[in-house]
Parts: C-alpha cells; sequence; structure tokens
C-alpha cells in the first residue's frame, strides 16, 4: 500500500509532466534567469523573536477543503499587514486546491519573501517556483534519495533563493544538514501517515547545528503553541489552517506576531 506522500508525488508527477510537455525544460530554465531576483527569505527569517509564516492554504489530505480562497493576493496583503514575516502559497493542485498563479498574484501583492510550498521532486519545479516568484523553495528530506537532495538543494540556491529542508526525524535531520542546508523545517505532521507528533520539534530542534534556522510545520494553531515551538529554540512557525479559517486573518497575524516579538516568550536563543 503506497503512503499519502507517495499518492501525492505520483500526481504531482503526472503533472509536472504535462507541463513540460507544453513548456520544455529548456525554456522554463531560461525564463527563471529572465526574472526580478528574489527576495532575501534568510534574512527574513534571521530577525529577532519568534516570526509568522503566514500560509494560503485552500485544502489537505486529512480534511479536504478548509476554506474558500478566491483572491489569495488580497489574504497575503492581510498577512504582511498583520506583520507576517513571509507568506507561504500552496501550489500542489489535486490535495491542496492550490497553483502557481496564485504565487505569482501573491508574489506581486506583497513585500515580503514568498515560499512555493509544493512537494519539489524535479529540477523542473525549481525553475518554475523561481519563474512565478518563489523566494523559498521547500524539500521533503524523506522524499528525496540524498543525491536528488543535494542536487535539489544545490540547484534552489544557485537561483538566488532559499531552500527549506522539511524533516520528521532525526535521521531526516541528520541527512538535511549533511546536504547542507541552512533552514530546517520540523513538521510534526508524518506525511506518509497523516499523523501528529507535537513532539518533533522538541526532538529535533536542539540537535541542529547552533546557526541552523529552525522553522516549526504543523500543528500551530494559537498563542500557546507559538510560545512552545518558540521556548523549544523557533526562529518562525508555519500557521495556515487557523489563519485561513478565521472571522479577521490580519488581526490573528497580529496577535501571533505580537507573541512571538513579545521578550515574556521564552526562547532558546
Amino acid at each position: 500500500m503506497t503512503s499519502v506522500l507517495e499518492q501525492i508525488i505520483q500526481g504531482v508527477v503526472e503533472d509536472v509532466a504535462s507541463r513540460e510537455a507544453k513548456v520544455p525544460f529548456q525554456d522554463i530554465k531560461a525564463m527563471s534567469r529572465e526574472v526580478t531576483p528574489p527576495r532575501n527569505a534568510l534574512e527574513a527569517l534571521q530577525q529577532p523573536g519568534c516570526g509568522v509564516i503566514a500560509e494560503i492554504k485552500r485544502a489537505s489530505p486529512c480534511q479536504g477543503q478548509i476554506a474558500r480562497i478566491d483572491h489569495p493576493a488580497e489574504l497575503a496583503q492581510q498577512f504582511e499587514a498583520g506583520g507576517a514575516r513571509m507568506i507561504g502559497c500552496q501550489t500542489e493542485r489535486r490535495r491542496f486546491m492550490g497553483s502557481l498563479e496564485d504565487l505569482a498574484a501573491v508574489k506581486a501583492a506583497v513585500s515580503v519573501p514568498v515560499m512555493s510550498k509544493d512537494f519539489i521532486v524535479d529540477p523542473y519545479q525549481i525553475h518554475e517556483a523561481r519563474y512565478y516568484g518563489a523566494d523559498m523553495v521547500p524539500l521533503i528530506v524523506s522524499a528525496l534519495d540524498q543525491a536528488r537532495l543535494e542536487s535539489l538543494l544545490d540547484r534552489i540556491e544557485s537561483l538566488g533563493m532559499t531552500a527549506l529542508a522539511e524533516v520528521h526525524t532525526p535521521e531526516d535531520a541528520s541527512r538535511a544538514i549533511q546536504a547542507g542546508a541552512k533552514v530546517v523545517g520540523v513538521n510534526a505532521r508524518n506525511l506518509h501517515s497523516m499523523t501528529m507528533n507535537p513532539s518533533a520539534f522538541g526532538e529535533i530542534a536542539p540537535g541542529l547545528p547552533r546557526d541552523t534556522i529552525r522553522i516549526a510545520l504543523s500543528g500551530v494553531r494559537d498563542a500557546k503553541d507559538l510560545r512552545r515551538y518558540a521556548s523549544a529554540g523557533a526562529d518562525a512557525v508555519v500557521i495556515g489552517e487557523s489563519l485561513v479559517t478565521a472571522p479577521e486573518p490580519m488581526t490573528l497575524v497580529r496577535t501571533m506576531v505580537a507573541v512571538g516579538q513579545h521578550p515574556a516568550t521564552p526562547t532558546a536563543r
């Protein structure tokens, strides 16, 4: 039986092949080098306190559709106005109902760095993400063998973007550091089984090299969750579902940002 992650990647591979049939690799590669240079995501993540990466997310494999988002650019502007350090934008279409067009619209609407949230398995996707405006691109370590992980990470950085190595276990984290990752995101959700382990960040983050940027993914719903991750050493948290379902997204972002910057919020740094 294939895992949820394997099913998602199978769909991604099919979709990439379809897009590449229309725009060949050499064309998208050339196009990706002609656009405006990326914003400095690494610098944004190195700011003091525990920052908020606000994510535009319509759906998930676990819950199906979460929120109707007709105007992602307007929502991104609310996130930025609330103080989000970065904007994440889902671009996987089958399970998350995202698109590269959403990414382009969001990038044009805000001044902070933007992360393309997708399941990257092919160099084509990296050039595509850059062309549509990505400043940071995630790599799910458990979905890639070591040679492919290192190759894709190098390609991301060669285009001036920042790579986010997404891990769920200490073994993933070791492989990410070996590959040269400067930014590691610990996902509380096991993408193979979709189960949650809220302790994952606390188990993994302390073992990362001191200069590693540490991001917490999944399970951040409120200020209590943000404080818990900050105390374990998180430089930023990704918040999606609670923001896109909030009656006033900008207000909630502002609240979470304030908690992450408050002197009373514990931090391991």
